[in-house]
């Protein structure tokens, strides 16, 4: 199924927030020109989606049951399993001067790894049903490290190929991205207002010119590393994909086990992600 109800939102997503990641995906050479304050920043966001853009990003990618490879099984096509932040946003005189975090979602901002174009959002649309979002929508009651539930949250995916499942990316807590909460909504901000074009990365003002229409912002947090059978192994047509983000104080890795295996569970704290590669 399509999430008709979020293509009046921007879509963007955060460069380089869990440590190893963009060394694993064969990007760390081109983000080496990006200098960043802290050692452990993230390096910067990129679009995904912009409604009527003139570009690959004005086509709507977001489906929860599908990933359309579009003949580009020989790109090396990777899950990137990560949180979406669904965001109200404030912009005005030009800048964005708040986003909310009102909700999240279990997200695969799946990528392109061989592709000859320089910049990073050049990976991550390719068309319709490129990208997955779970409509398991839960809502955050506070975005304070210390009052969230997102704090109780881990990230697990896997693939299951004729049959067998394989974890495909390491089992991470939420809190364990290198910037979240409010550290992450604060720089946030900042680069909405100041990224300029480096690199793999765009200057970001250009893509919010007509923000006062967008009904909000999602935001993918970043992608977690990934297991040995992630870093070698690409997306097959049939190949299903499995992203769990859950309350690990609520649920077991072998509940998400289980319910990958067909077992009647009922998983009230997770947004659950389950997508087929056709």
């Amino acid at each position: 199924m399509i999430l008709e109800e979020y293509k009046d939102y921007l879509g963007f997503a955060v460069a380089g927030n869990f440590a190893n990641h963009l060394g694993e995906a064969g990007e760390a050479d081109e983000f080496s020109v990006i200098k960043t304050e802290k050692k452990d920043a993230p390096k910067g966001i990129f679009p995904f989606y912009i409604k009527n853009h003139d570009s690959f990003l004005g086509t709507f990618p977001l489906c929860d049951d599908t990933i359309l490879t579009h003949g580009k099984e020989d790109k090396n096509l990777q899950v990137e399993a990560e949180v979406a932040l669904i965001c109200d946003f404030e912009y005005k005189d030009g800048k964005i001067i708040d986003i909310v975090p009102k909700s999240f979602s279990a997200f695969n901002d799946c990528s392109i790894r061989v592709n000859d174009g320089k910049k990073l959002s050049t990976k991550k649309n390719w068309g319709e049903r490129t990208k997955g979002m779970s409509q398991d929508i839960i809502k955050i009651d506070s975005f304070n490290e210390k009052d969230s539930v997102l704090a109780k949250y881990h990230i697990a995916s896997f693939i299951k190929r004729d049959g067998i499942v394989y974890d495909y990316g390491t089992i991470s807590a939420v809190k364990s991205y290198s910037y979240f909460f409010t550290q992450l909504k604060d720089w946030m901000i900042e680069k909405f207002n100041t990224q300029e074009d480096c690199g793999p990365l765009e200057e970001l003002t250009p893509f919010l010119k007509n923000a006062n229409k967008a009904k909000g912002i999602i935001i993918a947090a970043g992608a977690t590393a990934y297991t040995e059978f992630g870093k070698h192994n690409f997306l097959k047509k049939d190949d299903e994909i499995f992203v769990y983000v859950y309350n690990a104080h609520v649920h077991s890795f072998q509940d998400i086990m289980n319910d990958m295996s067909g077992v009647d569970l009922f998983l009230g704290q997770c947004s659950k992600l389950h997508q087929i590669v056709k």
